[in-house]
């Protein structure tokens, strides 16, 4: 199974258990993958729905800049896992834990996450460590992330700043098919509304 294909099932898994999903509005940073109008809910915040949107253009030029910043080519597993959907963070039980996907919610998201990489890069430089880049969260009051080892593809348990921490799955597919959806308010950002 390629990237995309159980990032798919996940997305497809997702939208099955939580049909109905919002994030707090906000008119300068709109997204493809809104699918209604905004409105006020209960507490008198202003909400929009959305959903994961499937990407349908090429999305290859993502990481072109990044690519040229740091003279290497980007593993195909990440191009194709943020290539793949506009998207808010998704949350998600992994065997070792909880998970909070980062997706690109627009095209200035993915420069945001260019950005950052840049900054990760250069911590891994400092730490002697292959280049990686991240791709979810674990645990909210945990600093530790997940990442896609740029040379061979595994996914690995990082700790900003330091060298990998363990391999977790040989494959960013592999890693991918084995999660379930959680509950949406479970992410840092979301977790006011629960």
């Amino acid at each position: 199974m390629s990237t995309n294909q159980a990032l798919t099932r996940f997305v497809s898994d997702y939208q099955a258990a939580y049909p109905d999903l919002t994030e707090v509005f906000d008119p300068q940073w709109r997204s493809p993958c809104e699918n209604g109008e905004p409105f006020t809910d209960a507490s008198g915040l202003t909400r929009v729905p959305w959903q994961p949107l499937a990407r349908h253009v090429a999305t290859q030029d993502d990481f072109a800049g990044l690519e040229n910043a740091l003279e290497l080519n980007i593993h195909q597993d990440i191009k194709d896992y943020y290539g793949s959907y506009w998207s808010g963070g998704l949350e998600a039980d992994a065997p070792q834990g909880p998970v909070s996907l980062i997706l690109l919610w627009n095209a200035d998201d993915g420069e945001r996450l260019v950005e950052n990489l840049i900054g990760h890069a250069l911590a891994k430089r400092r730490s002697r460590s292959g280049f990686s880049v991240f791709f979810a969260c674990t645990a909210p009051d945990s600093e530790l992330f997940l990442s896609v080892d740029n040379s061979s593809g595994e996914v690995l348990l990082e700790k900003p700043g330091y060298k990998p921490l363990e391999v977790v799955s040989a494959s960013l597919a592999e890693f991918l098919g084995t999660l379930t959806p959680a509950p949406p308010e479970r992410h840092p950002e979301r977790s006011f509304l629960a």
